[in-house]
């Protein structure tokens, strides 16, 4: 496999907007991270100064692993079709975050282990297979299943682009689903399991101790099949993981940026730069994790957090809690005086 490499944001235009930054009526480096996100936006769009961030769109991944029924989680698989019910309710914490800052939610089975009965057809209209593999055991998918949950993500980006984003959050849903994150960071960074599984929803010693044997059996299992991003997600990852990974890629190639979550998000990105290398440079970090595996992968992929508050609940909600610093900052770089205009 030989990806074709994704350029990054217009160099020139980043200069332009670091010097526009430099001759605002503010102390120099008074705006911190501010002004590297003010930046950072003006050259995603291509101009400065930037337009107001007005149309962000997040779209939830839901999906189950096999790995939830071998004792990783503190909660059972059941609580996934819960939740995406719950989402399209709009009770979810990230329903709620994006409500109050005008960003739309969409929720799609990849992979839940449910026929979602009763369910709008859009919801499932993309469903690769009802759960995945336990990853210490077996292959998460087949080849086949992998290129097409890949297709299904990078299908979901051209309609979240043509329905007019700017902004794209790619968030997640899926009991056990920091197994499979963990496992392939760790693939993708050639790092033992030790050093990145965590305690996901918050779960005891022991139960670590036995949730990181088990990575480290997958990793141990897939051998030197990681060296390829498809064979990585096809023996570690899941459907929804795929499809998150092929979301992130094809928003890249289109030039329309991406603001990742925490470790199942992040756990994605690492996988679209892969497939499409360079996507990296159109992401953007909403927050940091609790989970060891996130900060070692935003460190691979050079990105630091907007915010650091603790969280780990997923669902794209520190990726949404983000966003009105985002706009924030566009808006700083847009509407500030410049010392030039002072007289």
């Amino acid at each position: 496999m030989n990806p074709e490499t994704v350029a990054p944001p217009s160099p020139a235009v980043r200069s332009e907007a670091a010097e526009r930054l430099t001759g605002l009526a503010t102390p120099p480096g008074a705006l911190g991270r501010l002004g590297d996100l003010a930046v950072w936006v003006a050259a995603t769009q291509g101009q400065v100064p930037p337009v107001p961030v007005e149309r962000v769109r997040a779209v939830v991944f839901a999906g189950d692993h096999g790995v939830s029924d071998h004792g990783v989680s503190a909660f059972p698989k059941a609580i996934t079709p819960a939740m995406v019910r719950t989402f399209l309710a709009g009770k979810a914490a990230v329903s709620v975050l994006a409500a109050q800052h005008g960003v739309s939610v969409r929720v799609l089975d990849l992979g839940v282990d449910d026929d979602l009965e009763g369910v709008d057809a859009t919801v499932t209209a993309f469903k690769i297979r009802r759960g995945s593999g336990a990853i210490h055991l077996e292959d998460a998918l087949t080849a086949d299943e992998t290129l097409r949950a890949i297709g299904a993500g990078e299908a979901v980006a051209a309609e979240e682009i043509a329905a007019g984003a700017q902004l794209l959050i790619s968030g997640d849903m899926g009991i056990g689903n920091t197994t499979p994150a963990a496992a392939l960071i760790a693939a993708s960074l050639g790092l033992p399991a030790s050093e990145v599984t965590g305690r996901g929803t918050g779960i005891d010693e022991t139960t670590l101790s036995h949730k990181t044997a088990l990575v480290q059996q997958a990793l141990d299992r897939a051998g030197d099949r990681v060296a390829d991003p498809i064979d990585t997600l096809a023996a570690l990852g899941s459907a929804d993981l795929a499809a998150a990974a092929g979301f992130m890629a094809a928003a890249a190639r289109a030039g329309v940026p991406v603001v990742l979550d925490g470790v199942i998000s992040v756990a994605a990105a690492i996988l679209a730069d892969r497939l499409a290398p360079g996507a990296a440079a159109w992401f953007a970090a909403g927050h940091r994790s609790t989970e060891p595996a996130q900060s070692l992968a935003l460190a691979k992929l050079g990105l630091e957090p907007v915010l650091d508050l603790g969280m780990r609940l997923g669902e794209g909600s520190g990726a949404v809690a983000a966003v009105p610093l985002i706009r924030s900052a566009a808006l700083l770089l847009a509407d500030v005086a410049l010392l030039s205009d002072l007289g």
